[in-house]
Order: C-alpha cells, then structure tokens, then sequence
C-alpha cells in the first residue's frame, strides 16, 4: 500500500502517513527501522504493510517508495 510521510520525529523514530483518502495513520519505531530507513521527510511517498483492521489498524514496515 502507499501512502505520503506526514509527520516524523527522528528521536522517537515514530510519526504519522496519510493514506491515498487522507486518512491520517501512526507508526512506530519498530515499523520504521523494519523499513531500513535513516530519516523520513514530510511529503515523501512510502511503501507501508499494515495488519489488522478498521481502529486496530497498524503499520508494520515504512519504507520508500520506488518504481
């Protein structure tokens, strides 16, 4: 699934997407450093898997997006 970088803090290493609806979602730090990334800039486009559904919805893996 893709989504946009809305909000991260790098000493947390944690943040929020927001999906292709505008949907807004949070990550952890277990979910960003699954994806190998150093830093994550507002507006960058990423790759997320998430597990669950409707409220108990998470990311599991924030990575970049790439063709």
């Amino acid at each position: 699934m893709q989504a946009t970088a809305y909000t991260y803090d790098s000493d947390s290493r944690s943040g929020q997407v927001l999906l292709d609806d505008g949907t807004p979602l949070p990550f952890d730090a277990p979910a960003f450093d699954a994806g190998g990334l150093r830093l994550l800039r507002p507006g960058q486009r990423v790759r997320i898997e998430t597990e669950g559904e409707g409220e108990a919805r998470r990311i599991t893996l924030v990575t970049l997006q790439t063709l």
